[in-house]
Protein backbone atom coordinates (compact mmCIF):
# COMPACT_ATOMS: atom_id res chain seq x y z
CA UNK A 1 0.00 0.00 0.00
CA UNK A 2 1.55 3.17 -0.98
CA UNK A 3 2.37 5.99 1.94
CA UNK A 4 -0.54 8.25 2.22
CA UNK A 5 0.78 11.88 3.81
CA UNK A 6 -1.73 12.93 5.48
CA UNK A 7 -0.81 16.60 5.55
CA UNK A 8 -1.92 17.15 2.03
CA UNK A 9 -5.23 16.72 3.37
CA UNK A 10 -5.32 19.60 5.56
CA UNK A 11 -7.04 22.52 4.92
CA UNK A 12 -5.75 26.24 5.03
CA UNK A 13 -7.42 26.77 8.64
CA UNK A 14 -5.88 23.70 9.78
CA UNK A 15 -2.57 24.36 8.53
CA UNK A 16 -2.75 27.85 10.39
CA UNK A 17 -4.04 26.36 13.30
CA UNK A 18 -0.98 23.90 12.93
CA UNK A 19 1.48 26.18 12.26
CA UNK A 20 0.29 28.14 15.06
CA UNK A 21 0.57 26.24 17.52
CA UNK A 22 4.20 24.44 16.83
CA UNK A 23 4.55 28.33 16.68
CA UNK A 24 3.85 28.93 19.96
CA UNK A 25 5.42 25.70 21.84
CA UNK A 26 8.74 26.77 20.08
CA UNK A 27 8.49 30.26 21.32
CA UNK A 28 7.73 29.18 24.43
CA UNK A 29 10.52 26.63 24.62
CA UNK A 30 13.16 29.48 23.68
CA UNK A 31 11.93 31.77 26.42
CA UNK A 32 12.48 29.06 28.79
CA UNK A 33 16.08 29.92 28.11
CA UNK A 34 16.00 26.43 25.70
CA UNK A 35 15.88 23.73 28.50
CA UNK A 36 13.01 21.43 28.52
CA UNK A 37 13.90 20.02 25.27
CA UNK A 38 11.60 16.73 25.89
CA UNK A 39 8.87 19.15 26.78
CA UNK A 40 8.93 20.87 24.10
CA UNK A 41 8.58 17.59 21.72
CA UNK A 42 5.75 16.15 23.67
CA UNK A 43 3.78 19.18 22.63
CA UNK A 44 4.89 19.64 19.45
CA UNK A 45 3.73 15.58 18.93
CA UNK A 46 0.37 16.13 20.72
CA UNK A 47 -0.61 19.36 19.04
CA UNK A 48 0.56 17.40 15.63
CA UNK A 49 -1.68 14.48 17.34
CA UNK A 50 -4.79 16.69 17.68
CA UNK A 51 -5.02 18.29 14.10
CA UNK A 52 -5.20 14.87 12.91
CA UNK A 53 -7.89 13.17 15.79
CA UNK A 54 -9.74 16.71 14.94
CA UNK A 55 -9.88 15.51 10.67
CA UNK A 56 -11.31 11.81 12.13
CA UNK A 57 -7.82 10.24 10.84
CA UNK A 58 -6.33 7.17 12.65
CA UNK A 59 -2.78 8.91 12.61
CA UNK A 60 -4.25 11.21 15.16
CA UNK A 61 -4.54 8.38 17.16
CA UNK A 62 -1.49 6.51 16.64
CA UNK A 63 0.27 9.73 17.66
CA UNK A 64 -1.41 10.44 20.59
CA UNK A 65 0.12 6.95 22.03
CA UNK A 66 3.55 8.47 21.01
CA UNK A 67 2.68 11.67 23.05
CA UNK A 68 1.45 9.57 26.09
CA UNK A 69 4.66 8.37 26.08
CA UNK A 70 7.08 11.50 25.56
CA UNK A 71 4.50 12.87 28.24
CA UNK A 72 4.66 10.16 31.40
CA UNK A 73 7.77 10.95 31.46
CA UNK A 74 7.65 14.57 31.45
CA UNK A 75 5.36 14.21 34.39
CA UNK A 76 7.62 11.67 36.15
CA UNK A 77 10.21 14.04 36.65
CA UNK A 78 8.11 16.80 38.22
CA UNK A 79 6.20 14.05 40.51
CA UNK A 80 2.54 14.29 38.48
CA UNK A 81 2.61 10.53 38.75
CA UNK A 82 -1.26 11.12 38.12
CA UNK A 83 -0.60 12.40 35.07
CA UNK A 84 2.28 9.82 34.42
CA UNK A 85 -0.02 6.65 35.48
CA UNK A 86 -2.46 8.26 33.30
CA UNK A 87 -1.11 8.73 30.02
CA UNK A 88 0.85 5.45 30.31
CA UNK A 89 -1.57 3.34 31.99
CA UNK A 90 -5.30 4.64 30.23
CA UNK A 91 -4.76 7.26 27.86
CA UNK A 92 -1.87 5.32 25.73
CA UNK A 93 -3.76 1.72 25.73
CA UNK A 94 -7.32 3.50 25.20
CA UNK A 95 -5.63 4.82 21.98
CA UNK A 96 -4.60 1.79 20.66
CA UNK A 97 -7.78 -0.01 21.03
CA UNK A 98 -9.59 3.25 19.49
CA UNK A 99 -6.95 3.09 16.84
CA UNK A 100 -8.32 -0.61 15.94
CA UNK A 101 -11.88 0.78 16.39
CA UNK A 102 -11.16 3.63 13.81
CA UNK A 103 -9.81 1.40 11.51
CA UNK A 104 -13.05 -1.22 11.59
CA UNK A 105 -14.88 1.75 11.24
CA UNK A 106 -13.96 3.90 7.92
CA UNK A 107 -16.58 6.34 6.83
CA UNK A 108 -17.56 4.72 3.06
CA UNK A 109 -14.03 4.78 1.21
CA UNK A 110 -12.27 7.80 3.21
CA UNK A 111 -9.49 8.17 5.33
CA UNK A 112 -12.10 9.76 7.87
CA UNK A 113 -13.85 8.07 10.93
CA UNK A 114 -17.34 7.13 10.43
CA UNK A 115 -18.74 9.24 13.52
CA UNK A 116 -21.31 7.62 15.81
CA UNK A 117 -24.38 8.55 18.35
CA UNK A 118 -23.48 7.53 22.02
CA UNK A 119 -26.28 5.70 23.74
CA UNK A 120 -27.72 6.00 26.79
CA UNK A 121 -26.16 2.95 28.00
CA UNK A 122 -23.13 3.87 27.09
CA UNK A 123 -23.23 7.05 28.87
CA UNK A 124 -24.30 5.06 31.91
CA UNK A 125 -21.22 2.96 31.66
CA UNK A 126 -18.80 6.24 31.53
CA UNK A 127 -20.57 7.11 34.27
CA UNK A 128 -20.02 4.17 36.16
CA UNK A 129 -16.37 3.31 35.61
CA UNK A 130 -15.75 7.84 35.70
CA UNK A 131 -16.16 7.24 39.41
CA UNK A 132 -14.39 3.75 40.02
CA UNK A 133 -11.33 4.88 37.83
CA UNK A 134 -11.21 8.74 40.06
CA UNK A 135 -11.99 6.67 43.40
CA UNK A 136 -9.28 4.12 43.00
CA UNK A 137 -6.57 7.24 41.34
CA UNK A 138 -7.24 9.41 44.08
CA UNK A 139 -5.78 6.76 46.90
CA UNK A 140 -3.30 5.77 44.48
CA UNK A 141 -2.16 8.97 44.38
CA UNK A 142 -2.20 9.87 47.80
CA UNK A 143 -0.47 6.85 48.94
CA UNK A 144 2.33 8.31 45.83
CA UNK A 145 2.67 11.80 47.18
CA UNK A 146 1.53 13.02 43.83
CA UNK A 147 1.92 16.74 43.45
CA UNK A 148 -1.58 18.68 43.65
CA UNK A 149 -2.96 15.88 44.61
CA UNK A 150 -6.98 17.32 43.56
CA UNK A 151 -6.00 18.79 40.07
CA UNK A 152 -4.08 15.32 39.34
CA UNK A 153 -6.99 13.58 40.26
CA UNK A 154 -9.79 15.86 38.46
CA UNK A 155 -7.26 14.92 35.46
CA UNK A 156 -7.99 11.69 35.53
CA UNK A 157 -11.17 12.03 35.55
CA UNK A 158 -11.67 14.32 32.66
CA UNK A 159 -9.18 12.22 30.98
CA UNK A 160 -10.71 8.93 31.14
CA UNK A 161 -13.86 10.63 29.93
CA UNK A 162 -12.48 12.14 26.88
CA UNK A 163 -10.81 9.17 25.78
CA UNK A 164 -13.98 7.29 26.30
CA UNK A 165 -16.15 8.94 24.18
CA UNK A 166 -12.84 9.62 21.66
CA UNK A 167 -13.37 5.30 21.42
CA UNK A 168 -16.66 5.52 20.74
CA UNK A 169 -16.23 7.68 17.85
CA UNK A 170 -18.05 10.92 20.08
CA UNK A 171 -17.71 14.71 18.78
CA UNK A 172 -18.41 14.69 22.34
CA UNK A 173 -14.63 13.40 22.88
CA UNK A 174 -13.85 17.24 21.89
CA UNK A 175 -15.10 18.62 25.07
CA UNK A 176 -13.86 15.89 27.49
CA UNK A 177 -10.16 16.93 26.22
CA UNK A 178 -11.16 20.67 26.71
CA UNK A 179 -12.18 20.30 30.34
CA UNK A 180 -9.04 18.29 30.65
CA UNK A 181 -7.00 20.95 28.81
CA UNK A 182 -8.13 23.49 31.22
CA UNK A 183 -7.29 21.19 34.47
CA UNK A 184 -3.57 20.80 32.87
CA UNK A 185 -2.84 24.54 32.41
CA UNK A 186 -3.52 24.74 35.86
CA UNK A 187 -1.29 22.08 37.14
CA UNK A 188 1.80 23.02 34.91
CA UNK A 189 1.35 26.92 35.57
CA UNK A 190 1.94 25.70 39.70
CA UNK A 191 5.00 23.41 37.74
CA UNK A 192 6.14 26.52 35.77
CA UNK A 193 6.47 28.64 38.87
CA UNK A 194 8.83 26.35 40.68
CA UNK A 195 10.55 25.89 37.14
CA UNK A 196 10.76 27.68 34.25
CA UNK A 197 11.38 24.94 31.77
CA UNK A 198 8.04 23.73 31.97
CA UNK A 199 6.45 26.61 30.77
CA UNK A 200 5.97 24.60 27.41
CA UNK A 201 4.24 22.25 28.61
CA UNK A 202 1.64 25.24 29.76
CA UNK A 203 1.73 26.50 25.80
CA UNK A 204 1.37 23.00 24.86
CA UNK A 205 -2.55 22.89 26.65
CA UNK A 206 -3.64 26.42 25.87
CA UNK A 207 -2.76 25.32 22.22
CA UNK A 208 -4.17 21.94 23.03
CA UNK A 209 -7.35 23.65 24.21
CA UNK A 210 -7.50 25.28 21.24
CA UNK A 211 -7.49 22.52 18.69
CA UNK A 212 -9.76 20.49 20.72
CA UNK A 213 -12.84 23.44 20.40
CA UNK A 214 -12.03 23.27 16.61
CA UNK A 215 -12.07 19.41 16.66
CA UNK A 216 -15.69 19.76 18.63
CA UNK A 217 -16.47 21.89 15.70
CA UNK A 218 -15.24 19.79 12.53
CA UNK A 219 -16.36 16.67 14.03
CA UNK A 220 -20.06 18.11 14.38
CA UNK A 221 -19.88 19.61 10.96
CA UNK A 222 -18.25 15.99 9.48
CA UNK A 223 -21.24 13.82 11.60
CA UNK A 224 -23.71 16.05 9.94
CA UNK A 225 -22.30 15.62 6.81
CA UNK A 226 -22.03 12.00 6.55
CA UNK A 227 -26.05 11.35 8.34
CA UNK A 228 -26.94 13.92 5.12
CA UNK A 229 -24.96 11.49 2.62
CA UNK A 230 -25.65 8.46 4.14
CA UNK A 231 -29.35 9.71 3.51
CA UNK A 232 -28.59 10.38 0.22
CA UNK A 233 -27.85 7.09 -0.92
CA UNK A 234 -30.82 5.47 1.05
Amino acid sequence: MMFHNPFCDLTRFEWALWLTSVAVVIASYIVAGGEGLLNMMASLIGVTALIFIAKGYVTGQVLTVIFAIFYGIVSYYFHYYGEMITYLCMTAPIAMISIISWLKHPYEDTKEVEIAHVTKRQVLVMIILAIAVTIVFHFILAFLGNANLLFSTISVTTSFVACYLAFLRSPYYALGYAANDIVLIVLWVMATMEELSYLPMVICFVMFFANDLYGYYNWKKMRTRQEKELRTIS
